[in-house]
């Protein structure tokens, strides 16, 4: 009887029968490793294959360029061209551009769609190639960039005082005339234009009914030929049609005209600068609309409106009679001695300094709400902090990432904020009511202080001076009265402290505040003033 040989371990088919040939693992080893390299063999040719049939169709798809790309190119390549030639003003390209970049990501995407709906058309399927997503990014990123200098700093300007000619950078030679003045007898109580879209206007009041310009004119040319053709064509004229009248000059990129104008003492003028700093002085009301540049106005008799669009120039008016209107961004504002109502509905991107205003006050930025009856102290305002100084009347004040201090307030006081400190000091019995999100809280109160208190914090402490009713652990809150009781104090903190101190007093009544003339009894010496850097330019003033 046969035996039949035993199954391996583990299992599996019984082993072929004798006789067996030797074993070598060399042998198995280099079979193995042939059959592996021709495996990455076999792979490696249909990568190849495959790499080949994508470069000829995709899978056997035509592919076709897209004109994307080639347009893009294009268009910089001629935008360039005519920016370089002068034909197109390049600062103004760079602004329009940093606002209206996404209309190029638009109009590429309606292109690739346009081929697209092109290829259904087709009796057999295309693939669309092109390596234009680089340049797409590159005109985001450029977009962005333009975008945020203009937002932040303004229209480009390339050479500051120099006009922004975005090509003078290479040196073009700077050519400058004074044009002849222009005289001309005007009605006495004539509404004034002044259009230098750019260059410096200022503006004062002479004796009589004569209108004078006089213009500096400034020219980027080669030669003196090119730059005569640029004085000509830039030069400021008068305009005049019955009660209306317009000076006009015509700077462009290539150069600038300055404007000096001596108008009557009962005119109304209307300032468009489009590029350039504004200054007017014993007007009877003026109008500015601001494109680029700082603004300067003293001892208005009358209205004072302007509109600074996203202007980032500094602003300040001193002397005003009337009341002040402000629209738009701007950097450093200082408004001081204003007897009328001041209106400002915009962004501060840098301090804000307001003293003695007689009438109400409305601030609305995007960040913060400010508004108050009465201002003989002054109210001090940056990017962290907001200080009211004497002020009479109510005062409301609504922020957000700022430390507010109120302080010798005569009215009622609110306060909202969050990520920041609250400090109120009121001059007497007045209500208050304070709200934080995130920081302390603190009233200051005069001796012959009364009220009514209520307040509550989450994770903060009570401290008071007048032995108030303290409940809580983490939630606490506090309530009773000063004094007699009387006006109501409400103090809210959602993570902070609640301060309840004992302070000095206070006159009864606010100080009167100093006019132009001095005749008023002086402010505190502790009271800040207007700015010296903030003094005006010397203007020309017709005896």
């Amino acid at each position: 009887m046969s035996s039949v040989p035993p199954n391996p371990p583990g299992g599996g088919m019984p082993p072929y029968p004798p006789p067996y040939p030797p074993y070598d693992p060399k042998t198995q080893w280099r079979v193995y490793r042939e059959q592996q390299r021709a495996a990455w063999r076999a792979q490696r040719d249909s990568w190849r294959a495959q790499h080949h049939a994508w470069r000829a169709g995709y899978w056997g798809v035509p592919r076709v360029p897209s004109i994307v790309g080639p347009l893009i190119l294009i268009a910089i390549g001629v935008i360039w061209l005519l920016m370089y030639t002068g034909h197109v003003p390049a600062r103004q390209f760079w602004s329009w551009y940093g606002h209206w970049w996404p209309v190029v990501l638009i109009v590429a995407g309606l292109a690739m769609l346009g081929e697209w709906m092109l290829d259904l058309r087709r009796p057999t399927p295309v693939y669309r190639r092109g390596s234009f997503v680089g340049i797409l990014f590159l005109v985001a990123i450029l977009g962005l960039c333009a975008s945020g200098t203009t937002h932040f700093i303004g229209p480009w300007n390339w050479n500051g005082d120099n006009g922004g000619d975005f090509f003078n950078m290479f040196g073009l030679p700077e050519h400058d005339t004074e044009q002849t003045a222009i005289n001309q007898t005007i009605p006495a109580n004539a509404a004034v234009e002044i259009d230098d879209p750019r260059g410096d206007v200022s503006v004062a009041t002479g004796e009589g009914a004569a209108l004078e310009v006089q213009a500096h004119e400034i020219a980027y040319a080669n030669s003196d030929s090119d730059a005569q053709a640029k004085f000509d064509a830039e030069k400021a004229t008068v305009t005049a049609s019955g009660g209306a009248v317009l000076v006009k000059s015509n700077g462009t990129d290539n150069g600038r005209v300055n404007l000096s104008v001596v108008v009557p003492a009962a005119s109304h003028v209307t300032v468009n600068a489009a590029h350039g700093d504004v200054s007017a002085s014993g007007l009877n009301g003026i109008t500015v609309n601001s494109g680029h540049g700082d603004t300067h106005l003293s001892a208005i008799d009358g209205l004072v409106t302007a509109h600074l669009g996203n202007n980032h120039g500094d602003f300040s008016a001193h002397q005003v009679t009337g009341d002040v209107s402000l629209n738009g961004s701007c950097g450093d504002l200082t408004l001081s001695e204003i007897k009328g109502q001041v209106t400002v509905n915009g962004d501060l991107f840098g301090d804000t300094h307001l003293e003695n205003i007689s009438g109400p006050i409305k601030m609305r930025t995007s960040v913060t709400e400010l508004d108050l009856a009465s201002l003989p102290g002054d109210v001090t305002w940056d990017s962290d902090d907001l200080r009211v100084n004497e002020a009479t009347g109510a005062v409301h004040v609504t922020t957000h990432a700022k430390d507010v201090d109120l302080n010798q307030i005569y009215g009622d006081s609110y306060v909202e904020d969050k990520d920041g400190t609250i400090s109120v000091e009121p001059a007497g019995a007045y209500g208050i009511e304070a709200r934080n999100g995130k920081g302390d809280v603190e009233i200051t109160l005069p001796p012959d202080a009364a009220g009514t208190v209520s307040g509550r914090t989450h994770n903060g402490d009570v401290v008071d001076d007048y032995g108030l009713t303290v409940n809580g652990d983490e939630d606490k809150t506090v309530s009773g009265k000063i004094g007699a009781g009387g006006p109501r104090i409400y103090l809210s903190a959602d993570n902070g402290d609640l301060h309840i101190k004992k302070g000095p007093a206070f006159p009864a009544t606010p100080p009167p505040a100093v006019d132009a003339d001095n005749t008023a009894t002086a402010v505190p010496a502790h009271a800040r003033h207007l700015k010296a850097s903030k003094a005006l330019p010397a203007l020309p003033v017709t005896q």
